[in-house]
């Protein structure tokens, strides 16, 4: 017992002075080996601690742990002051709960379905043979349950969390503006994905997905209309449509139309800027087809590439040349992929920084290797596509607000495609001169006019920015000046239509309270007052001149530039200037909630893709929806 192995002074005799120390002492994290000595004594050939207070020695084990030395300092070791045993236990004692612990079964199962969708486990893993009596050991009072009842508690958490964020989607005081996309899954099925982006009452920028659901074949226009229209339906909605961010296939854009047709009654102005083409999805089209011109440049370094990762050995071979050349190994080079031009770009920069190594191993497997020509030309390619690598961020950006950027970048835009500095190299001009024409295409001045009320809409910026900007990429300065007197008309409209829209809601909380008030007042009182207050008004202009009050629109416009750096929150300064611009505010919440890329919608498709995987490709739609919308609803990026 440890009894005996503290009062045996066998144990402590028969040793020399030579066996006291031994240079290796155990890994001490425990707070156990505080009591005992540094060093270790070895007795019999095995290794032991010796107590500090009573001179006991225990082995020491990978096997035995330090459970014995616990029991030792707790109960055992006749020498240990009280104090000390007692800061002991303190330390080695386990946190106390407060009051009795009662085991909640319900609360547990809705714990383990919210872990089952984070973490996307497969159904199927509760019926694996291990888990429940793993279970059982942890609690055995919780009743295991099978794969078909996760997947009904998990579609049931789905209605719940849909019932809770239909109630908050209507109750809000701001229009919602929309993202959606297409996608074929490894079932054959076509899924439609929509996502609602808003702003709320605080500011805060919100992204949900409201639908993710399977769409029959053809999918035309027709059918995606009427997906989206059923899920506005639905959630009760339809009315608060502000825009929908849609790429740019003719599907979308007949989508697009009938959705204006349908809700003409609803929407602002007629839907007359409902539609927001995907800018991420543009600019790719852009890039792909100056890429097209400068392939004969990029192919002989895409080959290279493909050759080194097609095998372990290539890959080996390349590095042991890395080493030699004093470059970081690498598990494989960056191989770029069709229709991903930010692939294409990071390439090329890989390549031309490791330029010697790939001449030197292109040359010893006698495969084929640029030029030093073609690798300046290939560097030139990707400074050039790198011009455009903010512009995608920005679009792409789904978690802040980015829409008031979208003339900023548009300009970047347009700046690198006509810039001085590539017309030196041909194939630079030749690249430049085709985006440039797929951007005459796109844009050509027809830009939605609610993202530039975006940009007016920026304290940094307001009206003076217009003038800037269309003063760059106008054809001429007639072109600049009705580009800029037609974004100004569209600002007064939407500025009066939300002010009407405010002192409608003002005058039905004023009706709503009025009676209770005018108990208290005589109307004879009030009818007096407010003959003197036009009396008062009508006096005070004929002393001071005729002026027209300013609107706060007006207002906001004169007044100076807020000076804004890299750390500026647009939503922070509305936020601070709600009561000063109440109007205005509340087109800012609208607004700016615009999304400029489908990104949101995409990334759905590939949790989608990840949740079916290889074990549950049989998933039926309507499930793999439930999933899908949890899991972006549990995730709280705020």
């Amino acid at each position: 017992s440890e009894t005996d192995i503290a009062s045996l002074p066998s144990e402590t005799s028969g040793t020399s002075d030579s066996a006291n120390h031994s240079s290796q002492a155990p890994t001490r994290r425990s707070k156990v080996w505080e009591h005992f000595e540094p060093g270790l004594i070895e007795v019999n050939g095995v290794m032991k601690a010796v107590c500090k207070y009573c001179g006991a020695k225990l082995t020491i084990g990978n096997k035995s742990g330090t459970n014995s030395h616990r029991n030792h300092i707790a109960e055992y070791c006749p020498k240990i002051s009280t104090e000390d045993r007692k800061r002991f236990l303190d330390t080695v004692k386990k946190r106390s709960l407060e009051g009795p612990f009662t085991f909640d079964p319900q609360k547990s199962r809705e714990l383990m379905i919210e872990w089952c969708i984070s973490a996307e486990v497969p159904f199927n893993k509760f019926e694996d043979p291990k888990f429940e009596p793993w279970m059982e050991s942890l609690q055995p009072t919780l009743e295991c349950i099978g794969r078909q009842t996760i997947r009904n508690d998990c579609v049931s958490m789905f209605q719940r969390m849909k019932a809770d964020l239909r109630t908050e989607l209507q109750s809000t005081n701001s229009r919602i503006c929309f993202t959606s996309d297409l996608w074929t899954s490894n079932q054959k099925l076509g899924y439609i994905c929509l996502t609602a982006h808003y702003i709320d009452p605080n500011f805060v920028l919100k992204k949900n997905i409201i639908a993710f659901k399977d769409v029959k074949y053809p999918h035309n226009g027709l059918a995606i209309q009427e997906s989206i229209t059923t899920c506005l339906i639905d959630y009760g909605i339809k009315e608060k449509m502000f825009t929908i961010t849609l790429d740019n296939a003719g599907n979308n854009k007949t989508a697009c139309d009938l959705l204006q047709e349908s809700g003409k009654a609803d929407l602002l102005f007629g839907g007359q800027h409902l539609l927001v083409r995907c800018c991420a999805h543009i600019l790719n089209l852009l890039v792909q087809d100056g890429i097209n011109v400068a392939n004969s440049v990029i192919e002989t370094i895409r080959d290279l590439v493909r050759h080194i990762n097609s095998s372990p050995s290539r890959i080996q071979a390349f590095n042991e040349i890395t080493e030699r050349e004093c470059f970081s190994t690498k598990a494989g080079l960056v191989l770029d992929v069709p229709h991903r031009w930010n692939s294409t770009h990071d390439m090329i920069l890989e390549a031309v920084e490791y330029k010697i190594v790939l001449k030197r191993y292109a040359t010893a497997q006698q495969q084929a290797v640029p030029e030093d020509e073609e690798w300046s030309q290939a560097k030139l390619v990707g400074d050039f596509l790198g011009a455009f690598a903010a512009a995608t961020k920005s679009f792409s950006a789904d978690r802040y607000p980015t829409s008031h950027l979208f003339l900023d970048n548009v300009l970047c835009i347009h700046d690198a495609l006509r810039g001085q500095q590539w017309q030196e190299n041909m194939v630079i001009r030749d690249l430049a001169k085709a985006m440039d024409r797929k951007f005459d295409k796109y844009s050509d001045g027809n830009y939605n006019m609610a993202l530039v009320i975006c940009t007016v809409l920026d304290p940094r910026k307001k009206l003076d920015y217009l003038d800037f900007f269309y003063d760059k990429v106008s054809r001429s300065y007639h072109d600049s000046i009705r580009s800029v007197d037609l974004a100004k008309d569209w600002l007064t409209k939407y500025y009066k239509s939300y002010a009407a829209d405010l002192r409608r809601d003002d005058t039905s909380t004023v009706s709503q309270s009025g009676p209770s008030r005018s108990l208290l007042v005589s109307p004879g009182l009030v009818l007096g007052k407010r003959r003197l207050d036009e009396e008062f008004a009508q006096f005070s202009s004929q002393r001071r001149g005729t002026s027209v009050d300013k609107s706060e629109l007006d207002a906001y416009l004169e007044e100076a530039l807020v000076r804004g750096d890299e750390n500026f929150e647009i939503l922070s300064w509305w936020k601070t200037n709600s009561n000063k611009y109440p109007v205005l505010s509340l087109m800012a919440r609208d607004f700016l909630a615009i999304p400029l890329s489908t990104i949101s919608s995409e990334s759905a498709f590939s949790l989608s893709g990840s949740i079916l995987g290889d074990n549950q490709s049989l998933m039926i739609p309507q499930t793999l929806e439930a999933l899908v919308c949890c899991k972006d609803w549990l995730y709280k990026y705020q």
